[in-house]
């Protein structure tokens, strides 16, 4: 079996950009992906089974009760995102350890399910005004959903000592760079 690599972070704290960059030029971890699932409809040019598995909220709930998550978790009203545990087995069916891009509570049910296998990460923005400024920047939710996204990060960072690692992207060379050294050192065993 591989081993896991949990990384959890508020929205537009880089955790996206931090873990594609890390899989691009580190195919020696052979970190795949574990693809999220959501109730939440795509946003701009993002594909079902590529950003997400993108499901209706009544879908969704369905495979709650079948028992089909390793880990979900309502996010706000109506809005579920989870791991399912047949994209957890088919990672670890092709010889690949798995990366995780999950909520702070995600994170914590599969470290308890993975124990010492898992390795959980937690990124911080420098500041919840500097969060506020990069969600503005991407123009992609409206003043309400930003403002939603802020009072969830300041919940967020309250878990973060419940983490492995914690680490702050001030700067994104920096985190990238630390990042790497993590989960490299992890992934060997060192």
């Amino acid at each position: 079996m591989g081993k896991l690599v949990i990384i959890s972070a508020p929205s537009g704290t880089g955790k996206s950009t931090l873990i594609n960059r890390l899989r691009a030029e580190h195919p020696d971890l052979r970190l795949r992906f574990s693809v999220s699932a959501t109730s939440r409809p795509p946003r701009g040019e993002e594909r079902d089974g590529v950003e997400y598995y993108f499901f209706s909220q009544a879908d969704f709930e369905a495979k709650i009760k079948q028992g089909e998550f390793l880990e979900y978790e309502e996010v706000y009203s109506g809005r579920y995102y989870g791991t399912l545990r047949s994209e957890v087995e088919r990672c670890f069916q092709a010889g690949d350890n798995v990366i995780f891009d999950v909520d702070y509570v995600g994170a914590q049910n599969i470290k308890r399910a993975y124990g010492p296998s898992a390795l959980s990460i937690f990124i911080k923005p420098p500041s919840i005004e500097e969060l506020r400024r990069r969600l503005l920047g991407r123009s992609t939710d409206s003043p309400e959903v930003i403002e939603e996204r802020v009072a969830k990060a300041a919940e967020e960072l309250l878990h973060a000592d419940r983490f492995d690692r914690v680490l702050i992207n001030d700067d994104l060379e920096t985190c990238y760079q630390d990042l790497y050294q993590l989960v490299s050192s992890f992934l060997s065993g060192s």
